[in-house]
């Protein structure tokens, strides 16, 4: 949004536009007025040039031009500025309608100050979920990408000036993180930022091999080595020649292994299984771990000098626990990219996250890291029916944390009995909420097939919807007409 926020108000009465102009003024807000329907539009058409209004406040009966058609040119002018209709009891039923073709809300007079200023700061709030979606989805906004990784967050930025650093010379590189942080798009990302980026990159996941299979692909055998050595293979720091080769996982390494891996590194030759002659390697080594090789090295599982040799430029990548300011980003970045792959034809494209969805995102703690994200927003797209990610399609394992968040040890027996009593609610709360939203999801978010799917009466299931205020407009801004609740 602008510095400024704008507020149009739009309405024949002059009493209307002054109490309105007066309490919106008080809260710091630009305040513009229009008595008619053809001065309205020339402020939008004004205003337009500037990004639009923020929210804009209009009558729906007016002589000349009415509501309905300032609805619709505003949305024209500025697709996301939240419209709200300002109406009489009598036309309650045609503010509904209104809703229906895109107003976001509609307030019946009389009204209070308060009245007015709760539904100003829920309009303010889809405007600004509005323009960041539209900002993200587009790239208009920044996006931090550095060769495949995604953030802009002060640990990111330093991680990408360290890769461009290191990526200048030949020097060997531990990264560190744990699983699911990416350790190979870095090591990916210092090998195409190098002069060996036309060179091979060979990936070598240490942890999934046996120490003679692993032995065997690293370095090569001559035919007769061993028992089914039925021919000459090259190994890997061969085929690598003047390349680059990721050993991940390098904990696992048997002690064999790593006493080659160490020739290879101090005196740049290595032995094939059964060879009599050393081989030449003009090959850059990286290596990751999630584990910690320093610990390891005092327990005896690992070799001191090869520790101290591979630890020359060591990179950590930070978990996402410790970079949640990236997780918008990041979630926008596997919803564009999952929404290209296997999308079905006869459904929408999401090209959104409702703001809920983002909120209990950047609540969760990410144990799987960036890769946990990136299968929950795959998952996502897949059960979503429209073009907005809804806290209903988020796996349940994100509701649960939600549960357990800010709780404090009670003192007394008093206060335990207090905190039971209030788990218990808040627990069958959320149960009765995701039971509602689920229901509505099942049956393409309409009210009366979904009451009659769960077996209910139609009044109680809206009943829930008005107890945990779930509005249809709001979780899914593109369902069909006949899709919202009447």
């Amino acid at each position: 949004m602008k510095d400024k926020v704008e507020i149009a108000v739009i309405d024949d009465e002059l009493i209307v536009c002054q109490s309105c102009e007066k309490i919106i003024r008080r809260q710091g807000y630009s305040v513009d007025c229009a008595l008619s329907g053809k001065e309205a539009l020339e402020l939008l058409e004004k205003k337009s040039a500037e990004g639009g209004y923020d929210v804009i406040f209009t009558d729906l009966k007016m002589p000349d031009i009415g509501g309905l058609e300032i609805l619709r040119l505003a949305k024209l002018h500025s697709p996301t500025t939240p419209v709200v209709i300002i109406t009489g009891y009598a036309t309650v039923a045609s503010a509904i309608e209104a809703m229906k073709s895109g107003a976001f809300d509609y307030l019946p007079k009389p009204f209070t100050p308060q009245e007015l200023l709760g539904t100003l700061e829920n309009a303010l709030r889809k405007r600004r979920m509005l323009l960041r979606n539209v900002a993200l989805y587009t790239g208009q906004e920044k996006i931090t990408e550095f060769m495949g990784l995604v953030g802009q967050s002060p640990k990111m930025q330093e991680l990408y000036a360290m890769i461009r650093k290191v990526a200048e010379t030949d020097t060997t590189v531990l990264i560190c993180g744990e699983s699911g942080t990416g350790k190979e798009l870095v090591a990916r990302a210092i090998h195409n930022l190098s002069a060996r980026r036309t060179n091979p990159f060979i990936a070598v996941d240490c942890g999934t091999l046996s120490s003679e299979l692993l032995e065997s692909e690293l370095f090569g055998h001559i035919k007769g080595s061993f028992t089914g050595a039925v021919s000459t293979k090259k190994g890997l720091f061969e085929i690598a020649e003047k390349g680059t080769i990721f050993l991940d996982e390098i904990a696992n390494t048997s002690p064999g292994v790593q006493a080659k891996l160490l020739r290879v590194l101090e005196e740049r030759e290595f032995l094939p299984l059964g060879a009599t002659q050393y081989k030449k390697a003009d090959v850059r080594v990286l290596c990751a771990t999630n584990e910690d090789l320093r610990e390891l090295v005092r327990n005896g599982s690992f070799r001191q000098d090869l520790y101290y040799r591979l630890s020359v430029f060591p990179l950590y990548i930070p978990p996402l626990r410790e970079r949640k300011e990236d997780i918008p980003l990041l979630a926008y970045h596997f919803l564009k990219q999952h929404s290209r792959i296997g999308q079905r034809s006869d459904k929408p494209v999401p090209t959104q996250l409702a703001e809920k969805t983002l909120e209990m995102l950047m609540e969760y703690d990410w144990p799987g890291n960036v890769r946990e994200l990136s299968h929950i927003i795959e998952r996502m797209v897949i059960v979503c029916d429209g073009d907005t990610l809804l806290p209903a399609h988020l796996p349940p394992q994100i509701y649960s944390e939600s549960i357990e968040e800010n709780i404090s040890i009670p003192r007394t027996a008093k206060d335990l009995k207090i905190l039971k009593k209030e788990l218990r609610e808040k627990a069958v709360a959320d149960v009765e909420r995701r039971f509602v939203l689920q229901a509505l999801e099942r049956n393409n978010w309409n009210v009366t097939r979904a009451a009659e799917d769960v077996g209910m009466q139609r009044p109680n299931f809206q009943a829930l919807l008005r107890k945990y205020n779930i509005r249809l407009r709001d979780l899914s801004p593109s369902l069909k007409e006949e899709h919202k609740e009447e």
